[in-house]
């Protein structure tokens, strides 16, 4: 009984072992029969809108006195950037950061006993949003002018963005796509074949560099602000069945 047993499951194994190697050398036969290709859709282009933002600050021991000075600042900020061309609408500023300042304070020996009151920072900060990218780039170069009005004004560097991504994006999808066509028919030619019918597409981030720059790209996609020139790419993988 043993026996007769043991012959039903070595039976058994090597009808399994058939039905594996069987599925193996059709997935093995179906794989031959396709290509799998990847192509790239790039693009230069320039930005179209830019963010500039800075801010100013007010120290006083009196806390209305150090509010009436920032509200001269910014009303004098305001008029400055007016009278340059910036349009009023594109201009806003944020709500008055208060805080408290302290010096440290020190005994008759010259230690330090602790910290006391020195008086209060006002800060406001402003940001400007514009598609006159050459005129904003202008004013944030020369708003040191305002150095003459007594105030200090911190300026940031510009952030420049493109408002017609997703128009980019169709584009730069149809030439990746176009690309790995051409490729994969080139491929095809050079091993006596023809592509056939499209089994899948799989389109990658869109990734926006700087021109020229050397930066990195990211798995999450990468979003270059720090330049007005700059290059968008995306790629795209497609398999075809070939014969």
């Amino acid at each position: 009984m043993s026996k007769h047993w043991n012959s039903i499951l070595f039976s058994a194994a090597i009808i399994i072992a058939a039905i594996v190697l069987g599925n193996a050398f059709m997935h093995r036969n179906r794989a031959e029969n396709q290509i799998s290709v990847t192509g790239l859709g790039e693009k230069n282009f320039q930005s179209d809108l830019i963010v500039w933002e800075g801010s100013f600050s007010r120290e006083n021991d009196n806390l209305k006195i150090a509010s009436a000075d920032l509200n001269s600042d910014k009303s004098l900020i305001e008029n400055y950037l007016i009278k340059n061309g910036v349009e009023k609408a594109s201009i806003v500023f944020s709500a008055i950061n208060i805080s408290e300042l302290s010096r440290q304070k020190y005994s008759q020996s010259g230690d330090v006993v602790g910290q006391e009151f020195a008086g209060y920072k006002l800060t406001q900060s402003i940001e400007i949003t514009s598609k006159d990218i050459d005129k904003i780039e202008s004013i944030s170069r020369k708003i040191t002018e305002l150095l003459n009005e007594g105030i200090q004004f911190n300026s940031e560097n510009p952030r420049y963005y493109y408002t017609k991504l997703a128009d980019l994006k169709i584009l730069l999808v149809s030439e990746a796509t176009k690309d790995a066509r051409e490729r994969a028919e080139k491929i095809a030619e050079e091993a006596g074949s023809k592509i056939d019918e499209l089994i899948s597409a799989q389109m990658g981030i869109i990734q926006i560099t700087g021109q020229n720059s050397n930066e990195d790209y990211s798995w999450g996609g990468t979003y270059n602000t720090s330049s007005k020139e700059k290059t968008a790419s995306i790629t795209m993988k497609l398999s075809y069945k070939i014969n």
